[in-house]
């Protein structure tokens, strides 16, 4: 069995040398199209990108989506993220904290408010570990460990079920997300890893008391893949196969959990590989639009490439909004200018 750094630096391996992607499903932003505006009536230039998320102002509406921490290796990786994140205005979520709750020695490699002074921080836990003896004092203790302004619960059953070491006792997990949502002194809000959240799990969520949901949809990684490169268990890396498009659509997922919970922050991640996804994201209903695996490589490479990708999604924004004349956010938010492909 791997130690939690090991994971975590196996992890990194697998998704940026393997073929992790989910296969046989869409993201499904490419069911829907923009219209276009030959008028837009405004100046490229005026186009603000500044919105707000849960009351904290942010320049962009995008998110450096929860990825890792607990090696060596991820703290380089969290160190780059969160020094281009606090340079470009994005938020920033890490990895699960639990490795540092449990090893303290591993919380630098999660110290991201160091690095990043003004932006929203989002510090992660995995929700299962609520019903395997962590307590409200252990979710306060990974939010300082961060720096973090918020807290989300991540949702991997299918993860923890291919995955060597998982932990899959996922009964009565709700009325523990709910006591937690009621105990800690800040927003806390729950994430998919890559099969997406529906309308129905949304509402439960919010009447739990969840302030704030990343659908972190289908589309884009599939966590059953990456586990099964780490399995020795023959039986589990044949039944991944089976898995590959298991999973709700991001575009679903946002269009479902904004109509079901319409004062819900919404986060849309999973499987966004540029702007214009980025923008149908927020057309659709997301308060944010979440960046994860596609920053995995140039974080790895370097500071510039980093850079250089986060500008072009910021351009390719900027350009989408102005072929369909929304001048800000709250704009594209409203557009009717988002249609599905005939």
């Amino acid at each position: 069995m791997t130690d939690i750094g090991g994971r975590k630096t196996e992890h990194i391996r697998l998704c940026l040398e393997e073929e992790v992607g989910a296969e046989g499903i869409s993201t499904g932003f490419d069911k829907y199209m923009f219209r276009h505006n030959a008028l837009p009536e405004l100046n490229f230039e005026d186009i603000s990108l500044k919105t707000t998320f849960l009351g904290a102002p942010v320049r962009t509406p995008f998110l450096i989506s929860s990825m890792t921490g607990g090696s060596e290796l991820a703290a380089m990786i969290n160190d780059r993220l969160a020094e281009a994140a606090e340079r470009r205005g994005w938020a920033m979520g890490v990895g699960s904290v639990r490795a540092a709750v449990e090893r303290n020695e591993l919380s630098s490699t999660f110290a991201v408010r160091r690095k990043a002074p003004s932006i929203p921080i989002i510090a992660n836990l995995g929700a299962v570990q609520l019903n395997y003896g962590f307590s409200t004092e252990d979710c306060m203790r990974a939010v300082e460990i961060v720096g973090a302004d918020m807290l989300v619960l991540h949702l991997n059953s299918l993860q923890e079920v291919f995955q060597p070491e998982g932990n899959n006792a996922f009964g009565g997990l709700l009325s523990r997300i709910e006591d937690i949502c009621r105990s800690l002194p800040i927003p806390v809000g729950v994430k998919e890893v890559g099969w997406g959240i529906d309308g129905v799990t949304a509402k439960r969520l919010r009447g739990a008391g969840v302030a704030f949901i990343d659908v972190a949809g289908a589309g884009g990684t599939s966590w059953s893949q990456v586990e099964k490169f780490r399995s020795a268990d023959p039986v589990r890396r044949a039944a991944a196969e089976a898995f590959a498009d298991w999973g709700i659509p991001t575009a679903e997922c946002i269009r479902e959990v904004r109509a079901a919970v319409p004062d819900a922050a919404l986060i849309g991640s999973g499987g966004l590989n540029n702007g214009v996804d980025a923008a149908k994201a927020l057309a659709l209903g997301a308060n944010l639009a979440g960046f994860g695996r596609a920053l995995l490589e140039p974080a790895v490479h370097s500071e510039e490439r980093l850079d250089a990708l986060l500008e072009r999604v910021e351009f390719e924004l900027r350009t989408a909004m102005f072929g369909i004349g929304a001048g800000d956010i709250p704009a594209l938010n409203s557009t009717t200018r988002l249609v599905r492909r005939e």
